[in-house]
Order: C-alpha cells, then structure tokens, then sequence
C-alpha cells in the first residue's frame, strides 16, 4: 500500500498521487486516520477512493494526526516464515529440491522417457546423445540455484567446450529448443561469441563479467526469473526478466528477455502456458550437475 507520506503529499498539492484503487485501501487508511468511510473521484474513466468521507475532512484527519511515526508502519500481512540452509547453497525449507544425490526422479527426457543421464554420488553428468532432461513438475517465476561442473579434460574450443544450458519454461510439446536459456560453458580463458559464453542470455544478454571457473571446478548459477504474461488472446502483456548471479557475481541484472532461445534468426515470444518445465541440455560435452533446488516466487 501507498504509505500516508505520499497521500500527505498529495494533500499538500506536491504529489501526482491520484488516490487507491480499491475501497478497502481507502478504509484501511481511515482506520489509521481515525475518520469513517470514504470519498471517490473519477478521472480518464476511472474511479479513485480517498480515506474519510470528503477531501475536507481527510485534510483535517491528517492536521490531527500530524503524520505520526505509526501511521506509517504496516502490519498486515506478515511474511510467512521461511528457514534458509547453513549456507547459500543449501535450500531453504520452501524449497523444491530437484536434485541432491543417488536419483534422476525429478526428471524426463522430453518424449516422457526417464532420464538416462549418468549419476555419480551426488552429482550426475550429461549423456551425450541421449537428449535434454525436463523437470516433471513445471514452473513460472521462480528462483534456481544449480551447481555445474564443465570437463576437466579440454578437447576443444569455443561453443564445442562444456556446452550445455539452463532453461526455464521448456515446452515439451514443441520441438527443438523452445524455452529462454542461460549458456552453460567453459569460458575460462575460451573465446567465443560474447553473447553465448557462460552466464548469457543465449544470443541476447552479454553477461555483465565473466565469472568462469577453470574447467573440472564446481561453479554455482542463483537465477531469478519473471516468467512472461500473455493475454487470452495470445498477446504478450510482460515480457521476461531475468537475474543472474554466477558464483556469486552478479552477471545479469534484471534484463529483458527479448524472446525463446533461438540459434539461427531472432528472438521471438510465442504465447504458452504460465507453467512450464525447466531444462537442461545435452548439448553432447559432459557437463555435470549437483545440488539444484528451485523456490516458486
């Protein structure tokens, strides 16, 4: 809610402040200022509601309250409570842990098949040739931490060293690739394309700084991602957002996701559902995985 600062504001004739958009907010602030009702106006075919019941009476409301330090705290609702792990890597307790050790449960190749990638203790590595894996479960916005692992052992360059990919909203129904990428790739001392190196937007977002770790040590992704909004109709409302910390650096701060991953021409949005599936891809190099837990935001 808007805090009675810019409403004092607005009475004072020092704020664009047009008033609430809803009755119960107005109420909620007649509550504080100790008057009853509320009083509304109608500007560019909307209605706007006010605390008290005329703009004389919510000008003498606030000369009596003076704005006291209370009428700015808000105490509903309270956040719930969540417990986070002893460390950063660890989940919270809402988390929902996809991978930890011993099993590929949580996940699919993209024909329903279960997974064949290869698990080791508590990590697993990609199989090359086999396909991407999907998450059963389906998701929008969310927060990821996942943890990877390119080969220790270098046999190539560029797009052909540690490639895989994280992606987020995955249709198993389309196919190729269909979802909005983040490269995974050794870029330790390896040139390629900036906007395809580890930690990009694939070929959209430069990342910020490259963060990468020597190849065959464990590096971290902790993404935030704002799913996109499409009317009924199919139109897009809100693009995607996204941020990305790359052990622990900041690389991408909030960007626009201009589209879903595409190789050859540009990004582009199709309508699709609001929850759909993470990924990640075989993209035949043997990257590996371990410790990856999503919160749903």
């Amino acid at each position: 809610m808007i805090s009675l600062l810019l409403l004092y504001s607005f009475i004072n004739f020092q704020s664009d402040f047009k008033g609430f958009s809803s009755k119960d907010e107005a109420l909620y602030y007649s509550k504080i200022l100790d008057c009853d009702g509320y009083f509304s106006k109608d500007e560019d075919g909307k209605t706007f509601f006010f605390p008290c019941k005329s703009q004389l009476e919510l000008e003498s409301a606030f000369q009596e309250k003076e704005v006291e330090p209370k009428v700015t705290e808000i105490w509903d609702p309270e956040p719930e409570a969540v417990y986070p792990g002893k460390t950063f890597r660890e989940a919270p307790s809402d988390a929902i842990v996809l991978f930890s050790s011993n099993n590929l449960d949580e996940w699919v190749h993209k024909d329903g098949e279960e997974a064949k990638w290869n698990i080791e203790g508590d990590y697993f590595t990609v199989n090359p040739g086999s396909g991407d894996i999907l998450t059963k479960k389906s998701f929008g916005s969310c927060q990821l931490h996942v943890e990877f692992r390119t080969p220790s052992v270098i046999v190539s360059s560029g797009q052909g060293r540690g490639n895989s990919g994280v992606y987020f909203m995955e249709n198993p129904k389309s196919p190729g690739d269909s979802g909005y990428e983040i490269q995974v790739l050794d870029s330790y001392k390896n040139r390629t394309y900036s906007n395809g190196q580890a930690g990009s937007v694939y070929k959209q977002h430069i990342p910020l700084v490259n963060a990468s770790k020597e190849p065959g040590e464990w590096q971290s992704y902790d993404i935030i991602f704002k799913a996109p909004i499409f009317s009924e109709k199919g139109n897009l409302e809100s693009p995607a957002y996204i941020t990305v910390f790359h052990n622990g650096v900041l690389i991408q701060n909030n960007v626009q996701i201009q589209g879903y991953v595409k190789y050859i021409g540009y990004p582009e949005y199709k309508a699709h559902p609001p929850k759909l599936p993470l990924k990640l891809q075989d993209h035949s190099n043997k990257v590996s995985y371990r410790n990856i837990w999503v919160r749903e935001l």
